[in-house]
C-alpha cells in the first residue's frame, strides 16, 4: 500500500509540476500569437492524444520524466513554413516576445509555488513555535549565552560588522519554519543578525551574531548545527495556527517563496564553488520517496512538498545550459548585446554539448539515490 501511494503521488507530482511549466510556456505563446503544434507531459510513446479546433495536439506520453510544447519554428526542419505561416512562427517573433515565452515556464513553477503555498495559509496551518532547545556546546548560540526554552519573537537583519541593523524595529518571527529559512538566508549571505528572544517567564534581552562568528556553509559540517539555534519539540497541540486572509496569504506566501529561491541559489553556486557537496542532488528516487512520505501525512505538507520541488524545476531550468530554458536566455541576451542571433549550426554543437551535461547531472542525481536508498 505503501509503495502504491508512493508512485502515485510522484506521478501526481511529476503531472502537476511539468503540465503548469509547459502551460506557462503554452499560454505565453498564445499571448504572443504564436501557434503551439503540440502540448505534450511526457516523453515516448503517445497514450492518450487529442487534437483541438485550433490543430493544437494534446498528448499524454508512456514516459513521465518531463514534457514539452511545439511550436511552430522556421527553424525547425522538419517544419514547412509558408508566408501565411510566418506570422504565427516563434522564429519570426521579436526577441522580447521570445524571451518572454521561454521565460514564462519558469515563471509559471514560481507562481506555482506561490499559490500553494498561500492555499496553506488560507486553510490555516499548523506551525511549530520558535522554542529553542538548548544549544550544543562550542555552538556560536551557546557562546553567545543562549538557552533551552526561549523563544524567538523577533528578527532583526545588520547592516554591516558594527552591529547596525537595517531597521529599528524587529520583524515578528510566526514560526520555527518561518525562522529556519531566515536563518539559511543570513548563512548563505554571511549576513550578521539579531534576534528578540523572550524568556518562558515573559521577560526579553536581545542577542546579536556578528557575521564573522557565523559558520561557514561546507560539505562537511552542519552550519544550523554549528550555530546552535534549533527547535525544541513540542506536542501538536502546542503548535501555533496561522491563519490568513487571501491577500495576505499571497504576500506572505510571494515572501517565503522568494526567501527559498535565494538560499537555493546559493546552495546550488556552492556545488561549483565546493561549498555544497554534490552528495546533496536528489534523482527520481529522492523525489518519489519524499513524495510518498508528505502525501501520508497530510495535504498541507504534501502541498508544501509541491511547492519547494516547483522552486526547483523553475531554478533548474533557469541554469544557462543548452537545452533548458536558460540557455536559450543565454541565447537572446546575446542576439540583444550583438545584434544577430547565434547560427543554427553553433546552436546545435551547444546542444550536444548541453545534452552532455545533463546526462552527467542526471546520472549523479542517480547514483546518489541509489547510495542513499541502496547501500546497506
Amino acid at each position: 500500500m505503501q509503495a502504491l501511494i508512493t508512485l502515485a503521488a510522484f506521478l501526481v507530482t511529476l503531472g502537476v509540476l511539468v503540465s503548469f511549466h509547459e502551460f506557462g510556456h503554452f499560454l505565453a505563446a498564445r499571448l504572443c500569437g504564436v501557434r503551439v503544434l503540440r502540448f505534450a507531459v511526457g516523453f515516448g510513446k503517445p497514450v492518450f492524444t487529442y487534437v483541438a479546433s485550433n490543430k493544437t495536439e494534446w498528448v499524454i506520453a508512456s514516459i513521465p520524466l518531463g514534457g514539452y510544447v511545439k511550436l511552430l519554428d522556421g527553424r525547425d526542419s522538419q517544419q514547412t513554413i509558408t508566408a501565411t505561416d510566418e506570422l504565427e512562427a516563434f522564429d519570426h517573433k521579436p526577441l522580447w516576445q521570445r524571451s518572454s515565452i521561454v521565460a514564462a515556464g519558469p515563471f509559471a513553477n514560481f507562481f506555482l509555488a506561490v499559490v500553494l503555498f498561500a492555499v496553506i495559509y488560507v486553510s490555516g496551518a499548523p506551525q511549530l513555535p520558535a522554542i529553542l532547545k538548548a544549544p550544543p556546546e562550542n555552538s556560536v548560540a551557546a557562546k553567545l549565552g543562549v538557552e533551552g526554552g526561549d523563544r524567538v519573537i523577533g528578527w532583526q537583519t545588520l547592516a554591516n560588522s558594527n552591529s547596525v541593523p537595517l531597521s529599528g524595529e524587529f520583524e515578528p518571527v510566526l514560526s520555527w519554519n518561518a525562522l529556519r529559512w531566515t536563518l539559511l538566508d543570513a548563512l548563505t549571505d554571511e549576513t550578521g543578525f539579531s534576534l528578540e528572544m523572550q524568556t518562558p517567564s515573559g521577560s526579553r534581552y536581545m542577542k546579536t551574531f556578528l557575521a564573522r562568528d557565523l559558520p561557514q556553509i561546507s560539505p562537511q559540517t552542519d552550519p544550523m548545527l554549528a550555530l546552535g539555534i534549533l527547535p525544541k519539540s513540542a506536542p501538536l497541540t502546542d503548535w501555533d495556527q496561522l491563519k490568513l486572509g487571501p491577500f495576505d496569504a499571497m504576500g506572505f506566501a510571494s515572501e517565503r517563496v522568494w526567501l527559498i529561491t535565494k538560499v537555493s541559489i546559493r546552495l546550488m553556486a556552492g556545488i561549483f564553488t565546493g561549498n555544497t557537496s554534490v552528495k546533496q542532488l536528489g534523482g527520481p528516487l529522492s523525489i518519489a520517496d519524499m513524495a510518498g512520505k508528505s502525501a501520508q501525512v497530510g495535504w498541507q505538507p504534501f502541498f508544501a512538498f509541491l511547492a519547494l520541488i516547483s522552486i526547483s524545476i523553475g531554478l533548474l531550468n533557469l541554469l544557462p545550459f543548452p537545452m533548458l530554458d536558460g540557455g536559450q536566455l543565454l541565447y537572446d541576451a546575446w542576439e540583444l548585446v550583438a545584434g544577430k542571433r547565434i547560427s543554427i549550426s553553433v546552436q546545435e554543437q551547444f546542444q550536444k554539448v548541453g545534452f552532455l551535461l545533463l546526462i552527467s547531472l542526471s546520472l549523479l542525481a542517480l547514483f546518489n539515490d541509489l547510495q542513499r536508498y541502496l547501500s546497506p
